[in-house]
């Protein structure tokens, strides 16, 4: 397996905290980083029947096997345990004695912040991003091929079909993880809802008609679209929140953190089958929009991400903060480079002046695009898809 970009962070982390809490989708490759990280560290998985029930009915008994510190796998299935850890660190907070990773977002920080608040440094593991899977021996090299594949490690690591592995994916794990948190009583439905979501991504989040066309109230969309946030399938990018004085869009858009498992949820079989699929462009913008999200998530990095849209005109596809200065991004699926790639960027600037305050300084100015050549122009930097991971080398790091 390859050594994931997240790899050194959780290891400083663990020399400055005495637990270290990884969270991310199953199979993203949290456990293999757990023992990479701590191969010295005894392992174990609440995963099991059999630990998860000695776990559950005497955690001191449990901990007790443990004393010199642990990988605790899947802890989000027995969240009293953490209360056990808060005590065991603070009579002993040695930095790195237990890592504990989980796949249930809201169920495992639920507990972490009621019992393990100051103790634990946070940490997202997300499906490969593209310079990880290029440290694969044969990674795809055209675009479609990357949309089409996603990044979930055991498909680059075993060389296996991604429309085989994906559907089975879906089955297997995000229907036990909606059993586990919600009474879903209608597996079909939620599964008529997951298409629905992947049809819908890079859009504006309607849940009224998401719910609509998938025969279930507005309420109940919006639960099960807390399971998927919470399960690290999707995710909403909000929009940028300040008054410039117009009609801003003020709903989220939504996205899937992994292209290559909307693609699936669509039924493209075949990259061949995204050159006229009339939803490329969007897959790729959900493409371009997690890859950023997943190489500030794998260096340990939480930037404040949003969109910019007015009502019917001007539209900024990222916008990144840092502090006061903005990074804006516009996505564009074309192989072909044109200057009307800039053409959002001088009014932007222009929203901004009108504002009169210091609050922001717009830094940079990037296309990103389906082509295969960076240039550096006047109006911005026009990066090729391909180029991403450079540019999050030579900005991010």
């Amino acid at each position: 397996m390859i050594e994931r970009t997240l790899q050194p962070h959780v290891a400083r982390l663990a020399g400055e905290y005495p637990v270290v809490t990884l969270t991310g989708p199953r199979q993203s490759g949290k456990t293999t980083l757990a023992r990479m990280a701590f191969p010295d560290r005894k392992y174990v998985s609440l995963e099991s029947p059999a630990e998860r029930e000695f776990a559950t009915e005497d955690p001191l008994g449990f901990l007790r096997r443990y004393e010199d510190g642990a990988v605790l796998d899947e802890v989000q299935r027995v969240p009293g345990l953490l209360s056990y850890i808060q005590g065991i660190v603070d009579e002993d907070p040695t930095p790195g004695r237990f890592l504990l990773t989980g796949s249930h977002n809201f169920t495992l920080l639920d507990s972490v912040t009621q019992s393990l608040a100051g103790r634990t440094a946070l940490l997202e593991l997300l499906p490969l991003d593209l310079e990880e899977i290029r440290r694969f021996p044969t990674p795809p090299t055209d675009l479609d091929r990357v949309l089409r594949t996603g990044g979930y490690p055991r498909i680059h690591e075993r060389g296996l079909d991604p429309a085989e592995w994906l559907d089975a994916y879906t089955t297997t794990y995000l229907e036990r993880d909606v059993r586990s948190l919600l009474n879903v009583g209608d597996l079909e439905a939620f599964q008529t809802f997951l298409r629905l979501c992947a049809g819908r991504v890079g859009q504006l989040l309607n849940l009224s008609s998401l719910a609509s066309d998938c025969g279930i109230s507005q309420p109940t969309a919006r639960r099960w679209l807390s399971v998927l946030e919470a399960s690290f399938i999707v995710f909403r990018l909000p929009p940028l929140h300040a008054n410039f004085g117009k009609r801003l869009i003020k709903t989220p858009k939504l996205f899937f953190y992994d292209a290559g498992l909307a693609a699936a949820l669509l039924g493209i079989d075949h990259a061949d089958h995204l050159a006229t699929h009339p939803l490329r462009g969007s897959l790729f913008e959900c493409w371009v929009v997690s890859e950023i999200v997943k190489q500030h998530r794998h260096r340990a990095k939480r930037p404040r991400l949003s969109f910019y849209q007015e009502r019917g005109r001007l539209e900024i596809d990222l916008v990144i903060e840092r502090g006061a200065n903005l990074t804006v991004i516009e996505i564009k699926a074309a192989r072909t480079p044109s200057t009307s790639h800039f053409s959002a960027f001088p009014a932007f600037e222009s929203r901004l002046t009108e504002r009169r305050d210091d609050r922001w300084r717009l830094r940079e100015k990037i296309v990103v695009y389906g082509g295969d050549e960076s240039q550096s122009r006047s109006a911005g930097e026009l990066v090729a898809w391909r180029d991403l991971p450079d540019l999050a080398a030579r900005r991010w790091d």
